[in-house]
This record gives C-alpha cells, sequence and structure tokens, in this order.
C-alpha cells in the first residue's frame, strides 16, 4: 500500500491484500483516471453493502465464489467473473456462506469513464465471464505493480493498463451469460495443481497425471482458457521462484536449478535465459 493512508473505503475484511492509492484529482484531457486497485484474499463471510461509490469500479473474481447485487439485478460470482459499478449504483457484495474469494478491483474516474465500460461492453451494474482469467491476472498484476511503484509514470502507466484491460474484458467476454461450465471448473482445478505442485513437475505427462487428465484434454483446455500450454505454465512459476532465490548470495545456480527438479543444470540455465533475457548467474550478480 503506498502514498499516505488508505482511503475510507478500502474494505477490513480481508485475510491478506495487496493494494495500492494513488492521491490524485484530476484526470487529463478526459482521460480515464485510476484512483486505486488491487487484489484481495477475503475473508470468510465477506460482506459489502454501499448505497452508492463515488468512482467506477470493475472487479474480477479469481477464485471462490459469491453473489452480487447492483442495483435490481443479481449475479452469481465464480471465478472468471467481471463485474462493475459506479456512482448511483447500489452493491451488496458478499461470498458463499463458509468461504472465502479471491478478487481483484480497479476504481477510475473520468469525464467518459461510463461512457468507455458501455463501449467496452461493461456497463455499471452489469457483469460477464471471461473466457481468459489468467490473461486478466496477468494484466492486472502488472497494474498493481505500477501502482505500488514510485515511478513519475504511474499515473500514465496505470490509465494505459486499465484501457488495455477494458479492452481484453470486451474481447474475451463469453456469451455464456456468466454460466460457468464443467470444463472451465477443470481448468481452474488443474492450474490450481499446477500451483501447488510445481516445484516437483517437469513435464506436460507429470503435469497431466498430477490432474487426472490426459495430456491432450489438458492441453485443449489450456487453450481454450488461457493464453499459455500448461507447460509454459509450469515453467513460468518454476522461473518465477528462481528469480526470487537468485537473491540469496549462498545459494548457486546449480542449486537452485536441483531444488526446482532440474536434473541438468544448464537446461535450468538455458530455459531460465529465454524467459528473462540473461542467464541466471547474470542476473544473480545483477541483482
Amino acid at each position: 500500500m503506498n502514498d499516505k493512508q488508505e482511503p475510507h473505503f478500502f474494505s477490513t475484511q480481508v485475510v491478506q491484500a495487496k493494494r495500492f492509492y494513488i492521491q490524485t484529482t484530476t484526470a487529463k484531457d478526459g482521460r480515464l483516471n485510476v484512483i486505486c486497485g488491487g487484489c484481495e484474499d477475503t475473508a470468510e463471510n465477506y460482506c459489502i453493502k454501499r448505497k452508492t461509490f463515488p468512482y467506477y469500479c470493475i472487479e474480477f473474481v479469481a477464485e471462490g465464489k459469491g453473489t452480487a447485487c447492483l442495483a435490481s439485478r443479481t449475479f452469481k460470482l465464480a471465478p472468471g467473473t467481471v463485474f462493475s459499478y459506479g456512482p448511483g449504483i447500489p452493491q451488496h457484495i458478499h461470498s458463499a456462506p463458509g468461504t472465502r474469494m479471491v478478487k481483484y478491483f480497479i476504481d477510475f474516474q473520468g469525464r467518459h469513464a461510463g461512457q468507455a465500460l458501455q463501449k467496452y461492453d461493461t456497463p455499471p451494474g452489469s457483469a460477464i465471464h471471461t473466457s481468459r482469467p489468467d490473461e486478466l491476472r496477468r494484466i492486472w498484476d502488472e497494474l498493481i505493480k505500477h501502482g505500488l511503484s514510485n515511478s513519475r509514470f504511474r499515473s500514465d502507466l496505470c490509465a494505459t493498463l486499465l484501457e488495455y484491460l477494458m479492452l481484453t474484458i470486451a474481447e474475451t467476454a463469453s456469451t455464456e451469460n456468466v454460466r460457468i461450465n464443467q470444463a472451465f471448473v477443470n481448468y481452474q482445478r488443474c492450474r490450481q495443481s499446477i500451483r501447488d505442485h510445481f516445484m516437483t513437475l517437469n513435464s506436460l505427462e507429470a503435469i497431466a497425471e498430477i490432474c487426472n487428465n490426459n495430456p491432450a484434454y489438458l492441453c485443449r483446455l489450456f487453450k481454450k482458457y488461457d493464453t499459455q500450454s500448461p507447460y509454459k505454465y509450469l515453467c513460468q512459476l518454476k522461473m518465477a521462484y528462481a528469480a526470487e532465490r537468485l537473491e540469496d548470495p549462498k545459494l548457486l545456480v546449480k542449486e537452485i536449478a536441483y531444488e526446482l527438479g532440474f536434473d541438468d543444470p544448464s537446461h535450468f540455465t538455458r530455459l531460465f535465459t529465454k524467459v528473462f533475457g540473461i542467464p541466471p548467474q547474470t542476473f544473480k550478480e545483477l541483482r
């Protein structure tokens, strides 16, 4: 959390949260102006009731389930649900009994904010289901990273990423009207299994086994709902972990490679270089 203090409307019903707040009030030349955003891991029985809200807001459910009542419309919340609201729209948002949600949000204003939501098929008080939830997560994570930075360009970067986010939401909106099918549930389950076991997995076959699916079906699931294959997702998790471990000056590159299940450290080096553009030893020295 950056800037002086959290705004009063930030929820306290969270187990953990990564949020930013930009204390600016003037949008430039009618452009969208990001006020705040973040990712929240809500507490059980999370419940928000508001008669209105000072800014326009887009929220995205990454995990868990619940319900959102926006004005006179009620929407079921599940992984992949995107919903929006703004000034003059009452909100009653709550998780399913005894459950938690992981959800992203972005609050913004601007002379044409409401029209922008209309243009990108998410008018205030509506909900859609995205067919590419992982893509939205990556954009949101990038937005949060810049929102938490001290860069003098962070407002402009966040505004640009917000427009990119809205366009991506519109492009990936499902025609199923927020109806979750079994294939999407399987995709979410498999993605979580990869996250839980990425340290020990080392092949597509191993991924398929831990997910109780055959490799061909698993690849079709990721092609439908993701922007990368299951094996590339595994490699992404391994390399992100490796980058963190490389900050430890006591660890050798080969030790990190073995820790991640690579029998051949040179294979680890080639993969790391492909992802980050430099070898792990160079990355370690720069850090």
